[in-house]
């Protein structure tokens, strides 16, 4: 390879350093950098530039291509102390929903990144983006669920307390959702529901052998999504569905996070307008937001990017909801610590 042709990473080179502190440092730098206006920050202090993705349907919105360019400037990733980096990336993603039902069956969502030299615009790295994009969108709702609920409760919380967590839809998301809430918190009751048992059974006897010798969590297959979120303080919901699936009714506890993470035709159908309008709703980004998320039943309350810099958290009691919508620049600071991760690998 010359000094001039770019690196590639196929999927197996970038899963072998794909860790959750290193995803979840680097959307947290992420979702930090997007704040505008934050009183106090440093100057100049991280910043984020993503254009509007665009979309292109590919003859109906079960079938889209997005393209989603970012600059992600003076930043820094996991130890690094100074906020001195800059990455210029951009994703190239498929969505297409029926992929799961062919024969062999196919991921929904596939992807590449494409890391440049923010410097001199040259090409440096092509990687395969699949597993990069799940672990960050999961990773994401890992920090609001630790930013949003845990904080409520005190700064050590999310060390100290133990949740029950309802995953609704046991597809790819709700898959490595189910795992790194497992890995990152005391899961004391994982309830799983998908519209076919079959697969919430499957991902609960793969989940029963990866715990065994680690925790002590309760894996319940409900056949409901109603039963699954009944007893839970933290609900991931990740589905194609057309239809609302949790309702105010579901929702028992005094104290409810709910991490919304579907990519239907509607973003934001899977929790029904009841449930919106007693929740606190957060984004990732503003500008993502007003361009995705129109219709949606209730005001944004913020960025949670912002609720980490001003530590303003939601009350103890109430429903807050993260509308995960995925950014580019996620992808930027994620690709960025793979690159580095890789490097130091081979060195």
């Amino acid at each position: 390879m010359s000094e001039h042709s770019p690196a590639y990473y196929g999927a197996d080179a970038v899963r072998r350093v794909l860790t959750w502190p290193l995803v979840n440092g680097a959307v947290e730098s992420a979702l930090k950098a997007v704040v505008k206006d934050v009183k106090g920050s440093p100057s100049p202090g991280p910043f984020a530039i993503q254009p509007d993705r665009v979309l292109t349907n590919c003859g109906d919105r079960s079938r889209i291509l997005l393209t989603m360019p970012a600059f992600v400037g003076n930043y820094s990733l996991g130890s690094e102390e100074a906020s001195s980096r800059s990455t210029l990336a951009c994703k190239l993603v498929t969505s297409f929903s029926g992929n799961p039902q062919k024969k062999p069956p196919l991921p929904s969502v596939q992807a590449h990144v494409l890391l440049f030299n923010h410097e001199t615009g040259g090409l440096s790295a092509i990687m395969e983006g699949t597993d990069l994009t799940t672990w960050r969108t999961a990773a994401a709702s890992l920090l609001a669920t630790k930013y949003l609920y845990f904080r409520r409760f005190g700064s050590q919380a999310e060390v100290d307390r133990e949740i029950n967590v309802a995953i609704v839809g046991c597809g790819v998301q709700g898959q490595i959702h189910a795992a790194g809430f497992c890995a990152n918190f005391r899961v004391k009751q994982l309830t799983l529901y998908n519209r076919t048992e079959a697969k919430a059974r499957d991902l609960a006897e793969k989940l029963k052998q990866e715990l065994a010798s680690k925790n002590q969590t309760k894996i319940v297959v409900c056949s409901s999504p109603a039963e699954a979120c009944e007893d839970a303080d933290v609900i991931c919901i990740a589905t194609y569905s057309r239809e609302s699936l949790i309702h105010a009714k579901d929702l028992k506890k005094s104290s409810v996070h709910i991490n919304a993470v579907g990519a239907g035709e509607v973003n934001f159908g899977e929790v029904a307008s009841d449930v919106y309008r007693q929740a606190k709703v957060y984004v990732d980004c503003y500008a993502n937001a007003e361009a995705e998320l129109k219709g949606l039943p209730a005001p944004i309350e913020g960025e949670l990017g912002a609720v980490i810099l001003n530590r303003r958290y939601p009350a103890e009691a109430g429903i807050s909801i993260f509308q995960s919508m995925g950014m580019a620049s996620e992808d930027a600071c994620v690709a960025q610590a793979v690159h580095n991760a890789i490097l130091q690998e081979d060195s």
